[in-house]
């Protein structure tokens, strides 16, 4: 029985071969950030400074990460949020690189690279999960969610605003 979210969604890993072709419709500086852990520069990603209602899903297999309404203004050139949709989509990993110590963030179901987690953002919870905008997709509110798997539910439906968001 595969793994589900408290959101109902399926976490079970894609095969190799579908996440080769998820990884194949991903433009190149997608690519050198989803899958080997690159950044994009301060200031340039298109959800900086994005306002809509919605939620931002995983650039690789469109897992809901984050909802609209836990983004803020961080001045950090990132979009930045203070918590997940569901602590279950993300995972984390201690990340030594660049002569310092960071907290990355993936996706829990592709594994993709989705920026890093500081300890520097506003209440209710004081994180700050700062975001590569290429590692996301926008899906305005009541509008269908991306099946990019074809696993089916919840996907392909509206997503509402849950109560279960992540401390």
């Amino acid at each position: 029985m595969p793994q589900r979210s408290s959101r109902f969604f399926d976490l079970a890993r894609p095969s190799p071969d579908m996440r080769a072709a998820l990884a194949m419709r991903l433009s190149p500086e997608a690519r050198r950030i989803l899958l080997n852990q690159g950044t994009e520069p301060p200031f340039c990603g298109g959800f900086v400074d994005y306002a809509e209602d919605g939620v931002y899903v995983c650039g690789l297999c469109g897992l809901p990460l984050f909802e609209s309404d836990t983004k803020f203004h961080s001045a950090s050139g990132w979009p930045s949020f203070y918590a997940p949709l569901d602590r279950a989509h993300i995972r984390t990993i201690e990340d030594d690189s660049h002569g310092m110590r960071r907290v990355e963030i993936r996706c829990a179901r592709c594994d993709a690279h989705l920026g890093h987690v500081f300890p520097d953002g506003p209440p209710p919870t004081s994180h700050r999960y700062c975001l590569n905008s290429v590692a996301l997709t926008f899906v305005v509110m009541g509008e269908p969610l991306p099946d990019l798997l074809g696993r089916g539910e919840p996907e392909g439906r509206p997503l509402s605003r849950g109560s279960d968001r992540a401390a």
